[in-house]
């Protein structure tokens, strides 16, 4: 939530990206400007992805899905594991990979569904 107000009062382009890699279970809505990448295809992107970062100058990469507990970890390791084969090459990478911790119930909880695109109360009502 700290970075989304500091994007509020700082004119550079945003540092972070949020990476949902729910797929079905995609319900109730998203955090804001998250893109979905589901971990079923996520690891074939992952050359992609640091790239693209890297060309939007993101500093950090933060994945999420339901409860962080599985494929949003999963996804961060496989990422930060590309990070590490490409550096072997010469390709020195300073992004960083992040957990967004509790996932996306876990920011219902804490932020009762504030910053958050088709946001269904209903449906995340159970996760409070």
């Amino acid at each position: 939530m700290q970075m989304f107000d500091d994007m509020d009062i700082k004119p550079e382009a945003r540092p972070f990206l949020l990476v949902d890699v729910r797929r079905t279970d995609w319900e109730g809505g998203t955090i804001k400007t998250s893109i979905n990448l589901p971990a079923q295809s996520f690891y074939q992107t992952r050359k992609t992805l640091l790239d693209l970062c890297e060309r939007a100058n993101i500093k950090k990469v933060i994945f999420y899905c339901g409860s962080s507990n599985g494929r949003g970890p999963r996804c961060a390791s496989w990422m930060q594991d590309y990070i590490d084969d490409v550096a072997k090459f010469g390709h020195k990478s300073k992004l960083q990979v992040l957990v967004l911790k509790g996932g996306i119930k876990g920011w219902v909880k804490n932020f009762e569904g504030s910053i958050m695109d088709g946001f269904d109360e209903k449906y995340l009502e159970q996760f409070k």
